[in-house]
């Protein structure tokens, strides 16, 4: 009898301390998230700001995003989101959100800022998990490979020099490592015929050229 007792004593006090522990995750998790969520977005905002400098638009970028649905030229089966930019009214860029899927060891998730006129404002990538020391030098911290984006267009190169100079192409492969590049470029490529083809809902534009709404 004694011994059941302190056995039920014992499950009461842990159950006791389970019920604390739990709100103490809790109330610090509840403290925490909006600080959290602030940090990343900051973080997004700074990382969009390597693509678009401030001075080139004048709304908020984070606070108005369109979510587009899933497209094989996003590269991913779920909904993800693009950044619009506009001055004075006007727009400027929209910034998506792509993903090459078959980097050497994973999708890579990237930036893509597309000027109005649809040449490249700046890709950066946002998460990968490639080989450090080679498929790495994808990051802006690591090489200017990423740059060479820049001020490209559909048009600039030619759709037939949308690739790495090994497969015949314009753009630089890394030494030791093809398929990072490889799958970057053709996300590049396949991020500006996304935004060829559906330039006016991204900008939210009727047939005439102007803007028909908020967007959503």
């Amino acid at each position: 009898m004694k011994a059941h007792k302190q056995v039920l004593t014992t499950a009461l006090l842990l159950m006791v301390f389970a019920i604390i522990g739990s709100g103490i995750v809790g109330l610090t998790y509840e403290n925490t998230y909006e600080r959290i969520e602030r940090n990343e977005q900051l973080a997004m905002l700074r990382k969009l700001n390597t693509i678009l400098a401030p001075s080139e638009y004048d709304n908020e970028l984070l606070g108005d995003p369109i979510t587009l649905e899933q497209d094989s030229l996003l590269g991913t089966d779920e909904p993800t989101k693009a950044y619009i930019a506009y001055k004075n009214g006007k727009p400027v860029a929209a910034v998506l959100s792509p993903i090459a899927p078959n980097g050497y060891s994973g999708p890579i998730k990237l930036l893509v800022g597309v000027y109005y006129d649809g040449t490249v404002a700046g890709v950066r990538v946002i998460k990968h998990r490639e080989t450090p020391g080679l498929g790495d030098a994808i990051e802006s911290q690591r090489s200017d490979w990423i740059k060479g984006f820049d001020g490209k267009s559909l048009q600039m190169p030619t759709s037939k020099q949308w690739k790495v100079k090994r497969d015949g192409g314009a753009f630089d492969q890394f030494t030791g490592a093809t398929i990072t590049p490889r799958a970057v470029v053709n996300a590049v490529h396949s991020a500006l015929l996304y935004f060829d083809t559906h330039r006016k809902r991204l900008f939210n534009e009727n047939a005439d050229g102007g803007r028909t709404g908020q967007n959503s």
